[in-house]
């Protein structure tokens, strides 16, 4: 079966910041909970794009600081 796509973007995040996945929930804050520092979250943006094969609009990017905020962006995005 194929995994769903809050799955997909929490090990994204993950891989990225080299999190534990237990730690890579909802309510986390890429930088306040998670530790993402300023490269990684360049790093984060192509892999998401590379993960889903799209584009991210940069303007947005600042407006997922979440992982929940993160995965309602790709489901808006990918349609699912």
């Amino acid at each position: 079966m194929a995994e769903g796509t809050a799955e997909r973007v929490r090990k994204v995040i993950a891989a990225v910041l080299k999190a534990p996945l237990e730690r890579v929930v909802p309510k986390a804050h890429l930088v306040r909970d998670l530790g993402m520092a300023s490269i990684q979250s360049i790093e984060l943006i192509a892999a998401l794009e590379e993960e889903f094969n799209t584009d991210i609009d940069a303007d947005k990017v600042g407006d997922i600081l979440t992982v929940e905020k993160s995965i309602a962006y790709m489901q808006k995005t990918v349609g699912k």
